[in-house]
């Protein structure tokens, strides 16, 4: 039996003040990956404080400079289903849909779906080590089952992937984030909240304890006419991804202007590679290109065995999703794929 107290705080301040004075406290919104935890024995809580009630993190509104922020209590499938996110930024609602169930999707925040742990089955089982649990422990995913683990930006330490399908679109909308705790309000951009594993792969982000996801911001470039979100997995309902990307192309005629490429399902955290999208500016959108740019993305992919496929299985997504993105029509269901 895990007891624990359950407050609410009627303002932030309130809810930071709750936080700080309880070392063992969580904030919960939907609690989706939370109790998954909880019940693992992974976490152990012993007070919940309910950040639903915050009317500053409920809502989705335009902002002055013409980005969008988005709540980090909105549900993610009030997020994908937004007016201004379906038409503005559609790789964004796109990448949301992709994850998970309908009905995850209506429970899960925006805020903890950047909180996401890894879905590592070793990490899951208390009962074996884990540096990501325990640090110092050891790895046995190097040596183990490793299908669905990392093939980029691994160490020594941990070759778990970060699992989130929302995320891989937010970084290639370079969305920055929002944050509050007891020493102010900073904000994040998106590129720099995650963390990648190094020698401490238990710190999954650079939050503090004490602090809270207020909201994520969108900036105005949204790219509504060249996008795509390829998710390759075992099925295609209620999976994590094997290998995900998010492709996102501002065009003259057929000449890439600007390309964003971010990668799920391969690292600690969404990845991506200047070097690639400089390679594309200025080149035609084809399929010559967009495999050039799939290697230097891949260049130094590692596989640990059972994850070896991954590697040309990102590079064949890449080149098929940057075509998939020259007609985001053909993501519709019963569209045929792009020659």
């Amino acid at each position: 039996m895990n007891n624990f107290d359950y407050q609410q705080a009627s303002d932030v301040s309130g809810t930071i003040k709750l936080a700080c004075d309880n070392s063992q406290a969580k904030f919960i919104a939907g609690g989706t990956n939370l109790l998954d935890l909880w019940k693992y024995n992974l976490v152990h809580p012993s007070l919940l404080i309910d950040i639903n009630h915050l009317s500053e993190l409920s809502e989705i509104r335009g902002r002055s400079d013409g980005g969008l922020r988005l709540g980090a209590a909105v549900k993610n499938s009030d997020t994908a289903y937004h007016p201004s996110v379906e038409t503005r930024y559609p790789l964004l609602s796109r990448a949301i849909l992709a994850g998970a169930s309908a009905q995850i999707r209506n429970m899960a925040s925006n805020g903890g779906n950047l909180l996401q742990r890894t879905r590592c089955y070793y990490f899951y089982d208390h009962q074996v080590p884990c540096n990501k649990r325990k640090p110092g422990s050891g790895c046995p995913a190097k040596e183990g089952y490793n299908r669905m683990h990392a093939i980029l930006g691994a160490s020594e330490e941990c070759i778990a992937v970060f699992p989130s399908d929302m995320c891989v679109a937010l970084a290639a909308l370079e969305a920055t984030v929002n944050i509050v705790g007891k020493e102010g309000k900073r904000t994040l951009a998106f590129a720099d909240f995650h963390r990648l594993p190094g020698d401490r792969p238990d710190l999954d982000n650079h939050l503090m304890p004490d602090e809270l996801i207020t909201s994520i911001d969108l900036p105005e470039k949204g790219f509504p006419l060249n996008y795509s979100y390829l998710k390759l997995r075992d099925r295609h309902s209620y999976a994590f991804a094997l290998v995900s990307v998010a492709t996102a192309l501002e065009l003259e005629g057929d000449i890439i202007t600007e390309a964003r490429i971010a990668l799920g399902g391969v690292a600690h955290k969404p990845w991506r590679s200047a070097e690639a999208e400089e390679f594309l500016r200025g080149k035609p959108a084809n399929k010559e290109n967009f495999s050039t740019a799939a290697e230097i993305i891949l260049k130094g992919a590692k596989g640990y065995g059972y994850n070896d496929f991954k590697i040309k299985l990102a590079k064949n997504a890449v080149v098929r999703n940057g075509m998939m993105a020259l007609n985001p029509a053909s993501q519709l269901p019963g569209a045929q794929p792009s020659a």
